[in-house]
């Protein structure tokens, strides 16, 4: 895999990251990419990278009540910011997770759960994002995710 950004992490390049590098076990968590930003629009000023990440609702990510797992919630959130990071870079660099802070506002259930990750400093040694989770039924907040990533030598 390049280590090198390139000029364009699109859609497709974070699906095939998302296919390719992922432990199996996240590729379980039945994610997908809906949307890749990494271009800012004409004179919007409060812009910043990110991702839109999508994890199919499941009984098998659910403890006992139908409630979807915080562990669940929790892996989405740092999949997808990892995501906004290559795409905020332009392509695939290594890295890790050092912090990952959630606060849960509400439980959520037969409902798929939209990651909206965004890049707020993207580093040369660290980078700093924050995700909201949504509920895909009705677009209120689930939880919010503020995160810390070690940029790694390629």
């Amino acid at each position: 895999m390049p280590v090198q950004p390139t000029t364009e992490f699109g859609i497709e390049e974070a699906r095939r990251v998302l296919a390719d590098v992922f432990a199996p076990w996240v590729q379980d968590l039945g994610l997908s990419v809906e949307r890749i930003d990494h271009e800012p629009p004409p004179n919007d000023t409060d812009w910043q990278p990110g991702a839109v990440l999508r994890m199919a609702f499941s009984e098998r990510l659910c403890r006992s009540g139908g409630v979807v797992c915080g562990q669940a919630l929790m892996a989405l959130a740092d999949t997808s910011m990892v995501i906004a990071i290559l795409a905020a870079n332009r392509g695939y660099r290594p890295m890790t997770t050092v912090d990952q802070t959630t606060h849960f506002m509400r439980a959520v259930s037969s409902s798929d759960v939209l990651a909206d990750a965004k890049v707020v400093r993207l580093g040369r040694t660290m980078s700093f994002g924050r995700v909201t989770l949504l509920s895909a039924t009705d677009n209120k907040p689930v939880a919010m995710v503020s995160s810390a990533f070690a940029m790694l030598p390629g």
